[in-house]
């Protein structure tokens, strides 16, 4: 069994929701290169519905495809403050799950962005700066077989 099959990413999810309080704790995957990179919620807790199963995204298109794009963490303190209600439209998961502040962080494998963890509040401002800092902290440098932060090069 491959170390992808042996970690349990919903009890993973489940216990970082319980330790930090989160409305909203989601897992998106990147898909086989067949799906051209695209981006699907696999795993969630807390979800409000199902439709977060039904979201799949692009490069660059949503909070998974921006940080899958850009390979950088994202911290959202108000997210209609930033977004606007007219351009939620672009945030299908922000609007299914009806979050309001969110951190987004990319986990990487073999140095290429492979998830997307997203952890989220559905009232505005309960992410902060240090609390997206103890997330970082928590999940350590490893998040099952991937890992936190681009491995640096020599």
């Amino acid at each position: 069994m491959n170390e992808e099959m042996k970690f349990n990413y919903q009890h993973k999810l489940e216990q970082l929701k319980e330790y930090f309080g989160f409305d909203f704790v989601g897992l998106a995957l990147v898909q086989p290169a067949e799906n051209q990179f695209s981006l699907k919620w696999e795993y969630s807790v807390g979800n409000i519905s199902n439709r977060y199963k039904k979201v799949t995204l692009q490069s660059g298109k949503g909070v998974a495809g921006t940080v899958f794009k850009t390979g950088k963490a994202m911290l959202v303190q108000e997210v209609e403050e930033l977004y606007g209600k007219s351009d939620l439209f672009t945030y299908p998961i922000v609007v299914a799950e009806n979050i309001k502040s969110f951190g987004a962080i990319p986990l990487y494998k073999y140095n290429r962005v492979k998830g997307v963890l997203l952890v989220g509040y559905r009232e505005e401002k309960r992410m902060t700066c240090e609390e997206f800092e103890r997330l970082n902290i928590e999940i350590g440098p490893r998040f099952g077989p991937f890992y936190n932060k681009e491995m640096v090069k020599h």
